[in-house]
């Protein structure tokens, strides 16, 4: 094949992998417009936007661990100990700012932890202590509550999962606040791409004087940051801190990564194609539902999605190193 073939190819990929997550949303509301016409209705739209908005948090902290070739198993249920904790606190008279740096502060703690776990132990991979700290948060959560959700939240709390600035649900004010952060972050920070050279080489990204522990670390921290402000936005929503909230939430951040164009052998990935992903999620379970797919079947469909996401990386990875 003749180098020009290699750069066509080389460009055809690269537009694929940047593009093609949001021709599959805009392929997808076409299709879903046209099987129900109350699908592209604006209180229907808005619906797909408020509750792809915690998924869409937790895949922008996921979207931070994958990019350096890692994987978070435990923000699901750092989801449902932080709503746990932010009720208690509100429950114990806590203002509602206060409850809210709670979820936060216990989301990064534990998140860091996973971090330091795989880090300092020189665990083989962070499935191992994300894992773990699955488990351990989801015990924690049902401990302190036993098992039955907090319930009667202040209104100023649920104002950040119900209210609206503007005429736009404060969800989606709040991810697209965070969608500019981390972007920034990722983009323009030497942190942010030191967690991408990690991911295309954590050798070289050694050698190169990269501190790649601290920032694994902090790629952690991250993660179980927007779990945290996940559960705030879930509890408000919710109006209640339920401890088994979030469960099978991992499931869908990491598919909503992977769908927006990351791969899980880390060094790709952006925040727009992570947006995108969780929109693809959203608009998949409001469509199934809107057709009356059984709940039990859309299970099926969400799980096939996930392994077509992962087959697809792969086959982009064999491609990349075809070309090379």
């Amino acid at each position: 094949m003749s180098l020009s073939a290699f750069g066509v190819s080389g460009i055809v990929s690269g537009a694929l992998r940047r593009f093609g997550p949001l021709l599959a949303l805009v392929l997808m509301c076409a299709a879903l417009s046209l099987l129900s016409e109350h699908f592209l209705t604006l209180e229907n739209l808005l619906n797909v936007f408020r509750q792809s908005s915690v998924n869409a948090l937790l895949a922008l902290g996921q979207l931070t661990v994958i990019v350096t070739a890692g994987i978070d198993l435990s923000v699901g249920s750092l989801l449902g100990l932080c709503t746990v904790l932010a009720a208690m606190a509100l429950k114990a008279g806590a203002p509602p700012g206060a409850a809210i740096f709670l979820a936060l502060a216990a989301g990064a703690s534990l998140g860091a932890l996973n971090g330091v776990l795989y880090t300092k132990l020189r665990l083989p991979h962070p499935f191992i202590p994300t894992l773990g700290m699955m488990n351990v948060a989801r015990g924690l959560a049902l401990v302190l509550t036993g098992g039955f959700p907090i319930s009667e939240l202040p209104a100023g709390f649920r104002l950040w999962g119900a209210g609206a600035l503007f005429g736009v649900p404060m969800p989606v004010v709040v991810v697209l606040v965070f969608c500019v952060l981390f972007h920034l972050f990722l983009t323009r920070t030497v942190p942010g791409r030191d967690l991408y050279a990690i991911g295309g080489n954590r050798q070289a990204a050694l050698l190169c004087g990269v501190p790649v522990d601290r920032r694994l670390i902090l790629a952690y921290a991250l993660s179980g940051l927007m779990a945290g402000a996940g559960a705030v936005l879930l509890a408000g929503r919710m109006n209640s801190g339920f401890p088994l909230a979030g469960v099978g939430a991992e499931l869908d951040s990491i598919a909503a990564v992977i769908i927006g164009g990351a791969s899980f052998f880390g060094g790709v990935g952006t925040v727009l194609g992570t947006l995108v992903g969780a929109l693809i999620m959203g608009v998949l379970r409001n469509g199934l539902n809107l057709l009356d797919v059984s709940a039990y079947w859309q299970t099926v469909v969400i799980g096939a999605v996930i392994v077509a996401a992962v087959w697809v990386d792969v086959v982009r990875q064999r491609a990349a190193q075809r070309s090379s």
